[in-house]
């Protein structure tokens, strides 16, 4: 709440800002008095509060940077299309080069924008021929959702975009039109009764000459392998292109690009920020469906904890809660989240802040898309301090089970219950997968050097611990391995839920620029944990518990050699493959400057490492339930609860007409079966045995 002494300041002060002379430029043509005047006229409309505005028919077209023909659009945009500080007098920085009179700003106006620590961003000003920069896509049960960006507009220009389609033996034609929104830029287009069976070329336009063209791609069903690229952490401190890894994407040829977050770090200026990443990946990007999820650095954070959408109050936003505006954090999520499916659950957070997670099935790949900062609880003032910070852990004789306190939440209860839906839902799924953030545990020692060792950062998943246990639970109900990002040190570790090596397998893809922060696993005793990874050329692999007490197998890392140079930092990007035939998943792992046509040796030692779909659950088996066999061509989806405790164990699809239930104690269980869900039929009191002695049951669905 702001006093009414401090709201009357601030008034006060808008109104001075608003009276300001402005130094407005001498037109570019000779135009005389009569063009200063008409500038001077419209930039006192763009600086007085609407209230005191006269509104004529004259004005209105003015204001609305219109003429004959424009888009009919809404007083809320109205008032908003021009306002200098659309996120209020107090964040007057936010989006300061996209907003208000945006080409008269350094690094807009031909001269150089303040660079900080940060590379000097591109000009939004461009020739007005290539203002649409970028569109991305995704299409699910019949619904396409594509999403534009556009680089900001100028007066008198439409605030309209045109999405037109040509589909196979057809000419273009217009299949929708939408505003574009103000700050931001941005256009959202929705197309019902999709058609995801043939290939569809697009194009996004404004006006008459300026277009962005790409390929909506055919559901990708028909092929064994599903390919996913794993990307995130795109340092803004190096600018320009990023040819080397957008070439070598384009030769593995992925089936779905996944960027995790932090898709740059300029914090203020998001929507500079994201057409510069835009600018960067489109050439991929353009051809092939994208999920793209917000982090903390998307958000203007360090990190952050949203904590249900509260809002943050003490430096470095260890109490949870998000700093900037309700409206700006939704701009970020409707920029870079809009083309997802629908939400599963779309009730906002608290002050109206959005939700986004979903799921998504890519050729037979079922993809849960999770949101894992915006329900997390922050640290501070919820557990003791035990570092320099809240949420950092120095103390090495502290007890990990006084921070994992009651009420404290990692998902929240909506995305858990989604994820048990999820789970037992394999709707035209063969295989699943799960993509959030961060990882589910702390797989770090050294943070920001090589000699920085910390014990525990509570920015990752791996904390609060029992939350996070019941996520990977969940996740190891669907037989699930989990992609993410942000930590800037690749791993995959397989997770330990109560034993080493019961949970599944995550792949924390490395920084696709990092130039940021870096980050080792480096034991203190540099030695490998038991069970290490046979013949691996790392030595630090094997069981271990991360500083949070949380169990962990590392299967591979890519610790940085030498951040100074530009080819040892270990950046680059993953890749997973979803095998649906053998089911089986493949985590790549590449450099950033390395040639993929060099095959296998040219990715980070440690890699590529090939895991079994059922290996997600590596609980140790107890006996074997009789083996099921069902009609010729079917293949159901088959669920195993046990009795005694009402518990799901997993829910999967059979590869074949015959299925044996494997279970991890003695009592009784239950097993459902169905074509999609498990829910045609339902067998109960089926006790384990030796998996021979199990014998058969016939199924009929």
């Amino acid at each position: 709440p702001v006093s009414a002494h401090a709201f009357q300041l601030q008034r006060r002060s808008a109104k001075r800002e608003a009276l300001r002379p402005r130094r407005l430029g001498k037109p570019h043509h000779a135009q005389g008095r009569k063009a200063q005047a008409e500038a001077h006229s419209e930039a006192e409309m763009i600086r007085r509060p609407m209230s005191t505005q006269k509104i004529n028919r004259r004005t209105a077209i003015k204001m609305t940077a219109a003429g004959a023909g424009a888009l009919v659009i809404s007083k809320d945009f109205l008032k908003a299309q021009e306002a200098a500080a659309p996120f209020g007098p107090q964040f007057s920085r936010l989006e300061s080069l996209t907003t208000g009179e945006w080409w008269k700003r350094p690094g807009n106006n031909g001269k150089p924008a303040p660079r900080g620590r940060k590379g000097a961003p591109p000009s939004m000003n461009v020739p007005r021929d290539q203002v649409v920069a970028f569109a991305m896509y995704t299409h699910q049960n019949g619904v396409l959702k594509l999403s534009a960006q556009l680089f900001p507009l100028k007066p008198g220009e439409k605030r309209e975009a045109r999405l037109e389609l040509q589909k196979p033996g057809e000419e273009w034609s217009v299949a929708a039109k939408a505003e574009v929104l103000y700050p931001g830029w941005d256009a959202h287009f929705r197309i019902e009764k999709w058609d995801n069976s043939k290939d569809v070329k697009y194009r996004v336009c404004h006006g008459e000459k300026a277009k962005f063209e790409g390929l909506i791609r055919k559901d990708p069903k028909d092929k064994d392998e599903i390919v996913v690229a794993n990307l995130s952490c795109n340092s803004s401190r190096t600018t320009g292109p990023r040819t080397e890894i957008v070439e070598n994407l384009k030769r593995l040829n992925p089936d779905l690009l996944f960027f995790g977050g932090d898709q740059h770090y300029r914090h203020t200026e998001h929507t500079v920020g994201w057409v510069e990443f835009g600018l960067q990946y489109r050439e991929i990007i353009r051809d092939r469906p994208t999920v793209a999820i917000p982090d903390d650095h998307d958000v203007g954070h360090g990190n952050v904890w949203g904590e249900s959408g509260k809002r943050s109050t003490i430096p470095g936003d260890a109490d949870g809660g998000y700093k900037f505006p309700v409206k700006y954090v939704n701009q970020v999520q409707r920029q870079q989240t809009s083309s997802l499916p629908d939400p599963v659950d779309s009730k906002p957070v608290n002050r109206g802040i959005g939700v986004y997670f979903t799921s998504l099935n890519v050729g037979g790949v079922d993809f849960a898309i999770l949101e894992d900062r915006k329900f997390k609880t922050g640290p501070a003032g919820k557990i003791p301090k035990m570092g320099p910070r809240p949420d950092h852990i120095n103390n090495p004789k502290y007890d990990p089970n006084k921070i994992d306190l009651p009420g404290l939440q990692l998902l929240g209860p909506r995305q858990e219950k989604f994820l048990a839906d999820w789970s037992a839902d394999w709707t035209n799924a063969e295989m699943k997968g799960v993509l959030s953030q961060t990882a589910f545990c702390g797989a770090v020692h050294m943070h920001g050097g090589p000699r920085n060792r910390l014990l525990a950062d509570l920015d990752c998943n791996g904390w609060p611990q029992t939350p996070s246990r019941r996520a990977l639970t969940l996740i190891r109900r669907a037989w699930a391995v989990h992609l993410c990002g942000d930590q800037h040190l690749a791993v995959v570790v397989k997770h330990g839920i109560t034993d080493h090596g019961d949970g599944p397998y995550g792949f924390t893809g490395p920084a696709l620029v990092n130039t940021i922060y870096g980050r080792w696993w480096h034991p203190l005793n540099e030695k490998p944990g038991p069970n290490p990874v046979p013949n691996s050329p790392l030595p630090w692999t094997g069981d271990f518990k991360d500083g949070l007490g949380n169990k962990i197998s590392m299967m591979a890392y890519a610790n940085p050699e030498n951040r100074a140079d530009e080819k040892k930092r270990a950046d680059g990007f993953g890749i997973a493959r979803f095998n649906k035939k053998n089911r089986q998943v493949t985590f790549e792992c590449w450099p950033r400057f390395c040639d993929v046509r060099e095959g296998d040796k040219a990715q980070y030692a440690g890699w590529p490492i090939t895991v079994d779909q059922a290996a997600n659950d590596g609980r140790k088996v107890a006996g074997w339930l009789p083996e099921l066999r069902f009609a010729k061509g079917e293949r159901p989806v088959v669920q195993v609860i046990e009795d005694e405790t009402g518990e799901v164990l997993y829910t999967t699809r059979a590869t074949g007409n015959r299925f044996q239930p494997r279970v991890y104690s003695k009592g009784k269980h239950t097993v459902k079966v169905g074509a999609q869900k498990p829910n045609a039929k339902t067998l109960k009191g089926l006790e384990p045995k030796a998996k021979k002695a199990a014998g058969k049951l016939d199924v009929a669905l």
